[in-house]
Order: C-alpha cells, then sequence, then structure tokens
C-alpha cells in the first residue's frame, strides 16, 4: 500500500512563521512569532501544532518545502561571512563604481550604499578574456597560489571569483576553484559563471558576492534545520521555494543561496497564480501584506511576470536604483516598506511617514504587550475596529487596544492635535496610498490598467487592506482565498520543481547563427532539466524559452518567450518577429530599419502542473441576516459605524451579506467596505465586489 503523502509548508516572515500542513485534500496552518535567534525553533513548534491538528505524528511527513526571509535580512544587516573576492586586474572597484547612475537626481547631498565589501576585501589577479572567449591575458597558476596563500592567512571564510567575460569562457575561473580547494579546502567558493552566467559586472561580480557572502550563514542554518526536523521525527526530503517560484533541493540551495532572496514573496506569488488558474482569470493583481512588508507582482494568463535582476536592501525608500542589484531569476513583485509591524512616525513637515522599519515580533507592535511601545499598522487597525483583540492568531495572542491608543497618542496624535482613532485612520490611509501609488506606478511602467484586473489578496494583513486599495485604484473585484493568513506557504506546496539556467551569448540578427544557437539552447536545456530531475527523477518535465533582446544602441533588453519549435529550429526571421511584437506591446510602436541583438539565452525547467480543476457550481445566493455586529471605522463617512460580523467558517457557500462587514477566520481578518459587497464561492474563496458591478460580477 502507497504511503499517504503529507507535505508541510514553511514560510519564515519577519513578524509570523506559517505553518502548513497537506494531507490528500485537506489543509492544517497556524501562525507563530518568528523566532530571531534561531528560526527553526518557530518551525518546530509550527510543526508540533499542525500535526496536533490532523491527528498525525511528524513521522509520517513525506516532504517539507520551505521558504525564508534569513538570506534577505543577512545581506540588508551585514551579517555574512569574510568574504573575498577575486577579480580581473583593474577590475577591482567595479562594485564601488556601480553604473554610475543618480537614482536621485536632485539631492545634493546623495549618498550611495557602500559596496558589500569594503576595498581591502577584494583582489585581482594579471588575466584577460575577451568578449568573445578568446584569451588575451594568459593566467599565471603560481600568481594565483600566492594570493590564495595571501588571502587564506588573512582569515577569509568565504571567496568570490568574478572574471571579465567568464561568461563565455570559464576556464580562468575554473583553475582559481582548483588552487582553492587545494589550499583552502574548507573555504566556502561561489564562481560568477556557476551563479550568475551572464553580462553586465557590475551585477554579475555582485551577485557573485552576495552569494559568497550568505553561503556559509545558510549552509549552517540549513544543516541546523535538518538535524533539528529530524530530532523531531521528521525524517523526509527537505526542498527550498527559490526566487523564481519554484523548488530546489537543500543541497542546491546550500550551494546556491542567493537563489532563496525573494522565496517567500515568490511563494506568495505562485499561491496567486493558481487561484487564478482555477477561476480563469488572465488579468490578476496579487497583493500580499504579511508583518513587515507589502509585494505586489502582476500574473497574466495565469503566470507571474519575471525578471531576472532585481534589487535587494534599498536605502533610499524602496527607490530603484539605491540598492544592491542581485542578477538572478526571480518573480518580478515592488515590495514596499508596509506590514502589519510597519512603525509610524510624523516628520519634520508634520506628515506621518509608515515604515520601512518594522517592529517585527520582537518585540513587535505596542498592542502585541511585548516591550512595544511605537505604533504599527496593526495598532491602527485595532483602534478602527478591524482586529478582534481577543480572536488574534486564533486567540494565541490577545492584543492590547489601550495600549495601542496609547501609543498613536504619543508618537502621532499628540503631535499633529489629533485623537487616537484620527491618528489611526490617517496612519491607514498613508499606508493604504503608497501601496495603490506602488501598484499604479507598476501597472504603468508594464503598460497595463488595473481597472481590468482582479485582485487576489493574502497574507495576515492583506485582506485588512485590500478593499480599501481596490477603491482607490478603480479595481472592482476582489478575492480572498481560503488560507490566506498562509498564502505564501500555501504557495510552496502549490510551486513546481524548477530551474532556469541562463547564458550570455551576443548576437546580432544580422549576423545569426543558427548552429550557435542550437547548441547553446540544447546545453542550457540539459542543465536546466538535469537540476530539476535531481529533485524528482520521476516527474514530468517541461521546459519554457526565452531570450532577451534590444535594438542596436539601446541599453537594455526586454524578455521575449519562444517555443520549442523555434529552440529546435532557430531562426532570425521568427525572432525579429517575436520581438517586434513584444515590443510593439510594451511600448506601442517599433523601430523601423535597425540592427536587433540578443543578449540573454534562458531555458526554464519544470515538472508538469497539473491541469487546474474545475470550479464546483455556485448554488443559488443565500442573503444573510445580520447575527452579530461590531464598532468598525467606515472611511467614507469618517467616523465609527455598526458593521456586520461573521466567522468565515459559518459562512455556507453562495451566503451574501452587504458592506460595512467583518469576516473573521484563524489566520487573518476580511473587511467589507462600504461600497461593497461579498459572497462565498463554491471553492471557499470570498469574492467582494463594487455594488455597482454587483450583478454582472455574480453572475
Amino acid at each position: 500500500m502507497q504511503k499517504q503523502s503529507v507535505r508541510l509548508g514553511v514560510d519564515i516572515g519577519g513578524t509570523f512563521t506559517d505553518v502548513v500542513l497537506e494531507r490528500g485534500e485537506d489543509l492544517f496552518s497556524t501562525k507563530v512569532l518568528t523566532t530571531y535567534s534561531a528560526p527553526e525553533e518557530a518551525i518546530v513548534e509550527g510543526m508540533a501544532r499542525v500535526c496536533a491538528q490532523a491527528q498525525i505524528d511528524p513521522a509520517q511527513i513525506t516532504q517539507i518545502i520551505h521558504g525564508t526571509t534569513l538570506a534577505t535580512n543577512a545581506l540588508i544587516e551585514r551579517r555574512g561571512a569574510k568574504t573575498a573576492l577575486i577579480t580581473t586586474e583593474g577590475f577591482r572597484d567595479v562594485i564601488e563604481m556601480r553604473t554610475e547612475s543618480r537614482f536621485e537626481q536632485y539631492d545634493l547631498n546623495l549618498t550611495l550604499p557602500p559596496p558589500l565589501l569594503p576595498r581591502n576585501f577584494r583582489y585581482t589577479l594579471n588575466e584577460r578574456m575577451q568578449a568573445d572567449g578568446q584569451v588575451l591575458k594568459p593566467i599565471n597558476r603560481a600568481e594565483i597560489e600566492s594570493l590564495v596563500n595571501e588571502i587564506k592567512q588573512a582569515g577569509f571564510e568565504s571567496i568570490a571569483v568574478g572574471f571579465l567575460h567568464s561568461y563565455v569562457n570559464d576556464a580562468h575561473e575554473r583553475l582559481v576553484a582548483d588552487v582553492v580547494g587545494e589550499h583552502m579546502p574548507g573555504a566556502m567558493l561561489s564562481l560568477s559563471c556557476e551563479v550568475s552566467p551572464q553580462m553586465r559586472e557590475y551585477e554579475r561580480f555582485n551577485t557573485t558576492i552576495a552569494n559568497a557572502y550568505i553561503k556559509p550563514l545558510m549552509k549552517t542554518y540549513l544543516d541546523r534545520l535538518k538535524g533539528r526536523l529530524n530530532g523531531e521525527g521528521a525524517v523526509c526530503p527537505i526542498f527550498l521555494m527559490h526566487s523564481g517560484g519554484g523548488i530546489i533541493s537543500l543541497e542546491n540551495a546550500a550551494e546556491f543561496p542567493v537563489r532563496l532572496v525573494e522565496s517567500g514573496p515568490a511563494g506568495g506569488a505562485v499561491f496567486a497564480a493558481h487561484i487564478a488558474a482555477r477561476h480563469r482569470l488572465d488579468k490578476v493583481l496579487s497583493f500580499d501584506m504579511g508583518g513587515t512588508t507589502a509585494k505586489i507582482c502582476l500574473i497574466k494568463d495565469q503566470t507571474p511576470k519575471t525578471a531576472r535582476v532585481f534589487e535587494v536592501a534599498r536605502s533610499y525608500r524602496f527607490k530603484k536604483g539605491s540598492g544592491m542589484p542581485i542578477s538572478i531569476p526571480v518573480i518580478d513583485m515592488v515590495e514596499i516598506g508596509a506590514g502589519g509591524g510597519s512603525l509610524a512616525h510624523v516628520d519634520s513637515l508634520r506628515q506621518i511617514r509608515v515604515g520601512p522599519e518594522s517592529a517585527g515580533s520582537e518585540p513587535g507592535p505596542a498592542c502585541y504587550g511585548r516591550g512595544g511601545t511605537r505604533p504599527a499598522v496593526t495598532d491602527a487597525d485595532l483602534v478602527l475596529g478591524r482586529l478582534d483583540p481577543n480572536n488574534f492568531a486564533g486567540g494565541r495572542i490577545t492584543l492590547n487596544a489601550e495600549a495601542s491608543s496609547a501609543a498613536l497618542a504619543t508618537h502621532v496624535g499628540d503631535t499633529l492635535d489629533m485623537e487616537s482613532q484620527t491618528a489611526a485612520f490617517g496612519l491607514c490611509e498613508v499606508v493604504d496610498e503608497n501601496m495603490a501609488n506602488a501598484a499604479r506606478v507598476h501597472a504603468v511602467e508594464n503598460g497595463e490598467n488595473l481597472s481590468e484586473y482582479t485582485m487576489i489578496a493574502f497574507g495576515g494583513a492583506a485582506p485588512l487592506h485590500a478593499g480599501r486599495l481596490c477603491e482607490k485604484l478603480g479595481i472592482s473585484r476582489l478575492l480572498v482565498p481560503t488560507g490566506a493568513g498562509v498564502g505564501s506557504a500555501i504557495g510552496f506546496l502549490r510551486a513546481p520543481f524548477s530551474f532556469e539556467a541562463t547564458r550570455s551569448q551576443f548576437m546580432r540578427l544580422t549576423d545569426f547563427r543558427s548552429d550557435l544557437a542550437t547548441d547553446l539552447l540544447r546545453d542550457l536545456t540539459q542543465e536546466a532539466t538535469a537540476f530539476v530531475s535531481s529533485c524528482d527523477a520521476q516527474a514530468e518535465i517541461e521546459a519554457q524559452y526565452k531570450v532577451y533582446m534590444r535594438y542596436s544602441g539601446q541599453g537594455w533588453e526586454i524578455p521575449v518567450p519562444f517555443d520549442a519549435a523555434l529552440a529546435q529550429s532557430p531562426d532570425a526571421a521568427r525572432f525579429e518577429a517575436l520581438f517586434e511584437r513584444e515590443y510593439q506591446t510594451l511600448f506601442g510602436r517599433s523601430v523601423a530599419g535597425m540592427d536587433i541583438e540578443i543578449t540573454v539565452w534562458s531555458v526554464n525547467a519544470a515538472t508538469a502542473a497539473a491541469a487546474a480543476e474545475p470550479l464546483p457550481p455556485q448554488p443559488a445566493p443565500q442573503r444573510l441576516k445580520e447575527a452579530q455586529s461590531r464598532s468598525l471605522f467606515d472611511p467614507a463617512s469618517g467616523q465609527m459605524t455598526r458593521a456586520a460580523q461573521w466567522r468565515r467558517a459559518q459562512m455556507a457557500i453562495g451566503a451574501e451579506l452587504d458592506g460595512p462587514a467583518v469576516i473573521e477566520e484563524e489566520e487573518t481578518t476580511i473587511i467589507v467596505p462600504t461600497s461593497r459587497c461579498a459572497r462565498a464561492l463554491s471553492d471557499g474563496c470570498i469574492e467582494v465586489i463594487a455594488r455597482s458591478t454587483e450583478k454582472g460580477a455574480l453572475q
């Protein structure tokens, strides 16, 4: 008899650690305050809770999938290993010179964030590759040995190697790796030809350094996690969510930890895409708001938008260009410092500002009673009646409304001469407008009209703010899925095993070499599929193909997907037609008479996705009569009002109610504004729609 599959999804966030156990069609979930000093302790506690709910032993778990902010936090807080960079002579300062662009053009006192490694941690070798891979300056083994011994004497734990044009010819980097293996066998090593084999040395060097910087920390944590889980009886394969929206093995995650930097948010985007596929939605705005940040992602044709470069640790209020570029495949999303734990203050212009600083779980918002004294978004939500102080986090945390009011008065109200409730409303409006503005900008940059989109909201704080956000964005339909409070952890259980292999190979279409393109795509396909097969040898694997193209003279490329037939028989004319179609979609026009270039080739291999299950039939609507009510702040009238109060579990399929209303569940609360109405759909989602579109949307 085949052993029943029991899978555990774990998402470590800045405030809560979400744990979901899946057994067949049943889901059991919980939220545990994140334990910063030993993150695995919160995982073990959460695992014990969900196992108790499911009445099983941890030994019955067959697979664990994990996402964590540990890698991101280590880069932001600069808590990595003592790392050395070995690079080409003359390129020692690339990571400090950056791209020489000013991300804040009119700031005369602009201060660029310091590089991850100081100058005395960066070493050079007299070698040089040409852009076509030909050796311009041969490398000397004796010189390598001398440098490695110097690095060894300096006590470095980890080494990053990044030579010019090594993405075309990696021979010199491989030779350095051999010497390091002989002279420093215990050191961690990261080669740019493996971590990020792409053109643009600043992004490639920085990514390789980031990988080396967090590698010892992540390897230690993953080894410790595996031992702790095994000690609890959970002796099963452990996999990690990577930033591109797929799953990799624990061993591969330890080797390439930089791929884990956006693992939690990626799980949320996968969760939203799964809901979009089930509802046959082609235009979705994913809204994930947790305890520390809010993430917004565009999902078209049931697939999250992806990118190959993103930034972490932005120093100027999440301003593009002020952070650390990481050149790896990643789900493209906007992230702002607006979570439940984000702290508020009044600036010198007497304006309310929220985030990016967060109270996290230690000490947490003022209402947690764990030593926090400054007001957070959660405090404002509590004062406005959006949260039940006795049923927060399933009743495991009792919230102190008086502490919230006092914090709001001290840090906001007294300064602006307003009551705590008005200060709370102002705080939430600032947060909601920040998120709305980020969504608008992201949509405009991608040529999208958000009024045509459906929002899918998840994360502990998102359903509290999603209705108001939809009002601001002109979005008429909102879906809050089952398990929304732990959406990212559920997304881990829906994600495929996947790996994206990329390679920079410059090629103009006027000089297109079909044989070279064929060999390159074959090698990338083999690399990506071998990676996925190492995680699941029995799985059916599908490959997706993409190139990054531009007109000659342009600085950046756009992604151009293509099918397997073109991958097997590359043709310049077809690439040109695909590029011009994508370019016209994005910019509204193409440019006649200009040569076109391919700079990067990409193959993403993933286990075949199961077909989305059709929605069960929707029963006749049933209007809910108000059984209970509570006081809730109404933004439309600017005052407290009575709102219907329901438990989500008590809402039968087809049940409908009008706003204002509060729908509570274990891990989150859904706020239905006065302008909206809600109903329970056949798959368990709560649909919140504008009353003006009620008739059309409910058909």
